[in-house]
C-alpha cells in the first residue's frame, strides 16, 4: 500500500497584481527555460506542472510557484486500477510510450527543461536591460572621467583658436560644450533608466531628477536600494559584478568624500579670506575717520588762533585822524 500522491495543476491564472510578462519571466527562471516554451503553458487549459509528489513536496513546489506569481493548486493523483488484460495490452503497445502525451494534464518536459539565459546582456547605449548598484557607480565614474577629459580638450581647442580670433574661439567653445552636455545627459539617462529597470520601476521615473527637493533624495535611492533578485518585466537580472566593476565603484565611493572635503576646504578658505578682507576694510575705514578727525581738529585750532590774533591786534589810526 502506497501513500497518497499529488500533482501541481496550473490553468493560466495569476495572483492579483502580477503582470503576465512578469509571471512568465519568473516561471521561465524557475524552470530554467526560455519564455517561448513557457508561453505554451498559458493556453487556459489545466496543465500538470509536476506529478507524483508527496504532500510536503507538493507544498514546496506550490510555495515556489506562488512566489513567482503563479496561482496554481494541489490536486490528488487519481488511483489507477490494473488488470491482467490491461497489462498484456500495455506490453504489446509499449512502443507508444515514446510518443508525447496528448493529455492536457501532461507535465512540461523537454520544452520546459531547456536552459534559458540566466543573465541579461549588458549594453551601455540603450534604455533596455538592467544594471545593479555597483555597475551603476562604475559606469557613472567612467562617464564622469570621459566628461572631464572631453571638457579639457574643448577648453584647449577653444583657447588655441581664441589666440587668433577671440570671436571664433568663443563660438567653437560654446558649440562643442553644448554638444558635450547633450551627450553626457543622453548617456546618463540611459544608465539611469537601466538602474530603474533593475528595481522593477519604470524608466519614466528618471524625470524625478528634475523635480526640486526630490532630486536631492532620488539619486541616493538609486545607490542604496537593491535590485530584483530574479527576472522581472524588464528582463533577466544583470551579470555578476566583475573585479573591474568593484574597483571602479570603490574608487567612486572614495572620490565622493574626497570631493566633499575639497569643497569644504575651499569654502572655509573663501570664508576666512572674506572675513580677513572685511576686517582690513574696517581697519582702514577707522584709520581714515581718525585722520579726518585730526585734520578737522587742527583746522579748528588754527581758526581759533587766527580769530584770537585778530581780537588782540591794536587798531590802526586812519589818515584822517
Amino acid at each position: 500500500m502506497s501513500d497518497n500522491r499529488f500533482k501541481i495543476v496550473f490553468d493560466g491564472a495569476l495572483l492579483p497584481g502580477v503582470e503576465s510578462t512578469t509571471a512568465k519571466l519568473n516561471l521561465a527562471e524557475l524552470f530554467k527555460s526560455d519564455v517561448g516554451a513557457i508561453e505554451k503553458l498559458f493556453t487556459g487549459r489545466p496543465v500538470a506542472l509536476k506529478r507524483d509528489l508527496s504532500r510536503s513536496d507538493a507544498e514546496t513546489y506550490l510555495t515556489a510557484l506562488k512566489n513567482a506569481g503563479i496561482d496554481a493548486r494541489i490536486e490528488a493523483e487519481q488511483p489507477v486500477a490494473f488488470s491482467l488484460a490491461e497489462a498484456h495490452e500495455t506490453d504489446s503497445g509499449s512502443a507508444s510510450y515514446s510518443r508525447p502525451a496528448a493529455s492536457p494534464y501532461a507535465p512540461p518536459r523537454a520544452a520546459v527543461g531547456d536552459n534559458g539565459a540566466e543573465f541579461s546582456t549588458l549594453k551601455v547605449f540603450t534604455i533596455h536591460g538592467r544594471i545593479g548598484r555597483l555597475r551603476y557607480l562604475a559606469w557613472t565614474l567612467v562617464l564622469t572621467l570621459a566628461m572631464l577629459v572631453a571638457g579639457g580638450i574643448i577648453s584647449t581647442v577653444s583657447f588655441a583658436v581664441a589666440t587668433a580670433s577671440p570671436t571664433l574661439g568663443a563660438i567653437i567653445g560654446v558649440l562643442l560644450g553644448l554638444a558635450l552636455c547633450v551627450a553626457i545627459v543622453w548617456v546618463s539617462v540611459q544608465i539611469g533608466v537601466q538602474r530603474l529597470h533593475d528595481l522593477g520601476w519604470s524608466g519614466w521615473l528618471w524625470l524625478l531628477h528634475l523635480v526640486p527637493l526630490v532630486n536631492s533624495v532620488f539619486p541616493i535611492l538609486l545607490l542604496v536600494l537593491p535590485g530584483n533578485a530574479g527576472a522581472n518585466q524588464y528582463g533577466a537580472p544583470p551579470p555578476r559584478n566583475s573585479t573591474a566593476v568593484k574597483v571602479l565603484a570603490a574608487l567612486w565611493l572614495a572620490f565622493i568624500p574626497l570631493m566633499f572635503g575639497l569643497l569644504l576646504t575651499l569654502g572655509m578658505n573663501g570664508y576666512l579670506n572674506q572675513l580677513e578682507a572685511n576686517m582690513d576694510s574696517s581697519y582702514e575705514s577707522s584709520s581714515i575717520t581718525s585722520d579726518d578727525a585730526t585734520d578737522q581738529s587742527v583746522t579748528v585750532d588754527e581758526e581759533e588762533r587766527a580769530q584770537s590774533a585778530d581780537d588782540t591786534a591794536e587798531p590802526v589810526d586812519s589818515p584822517e585822524q
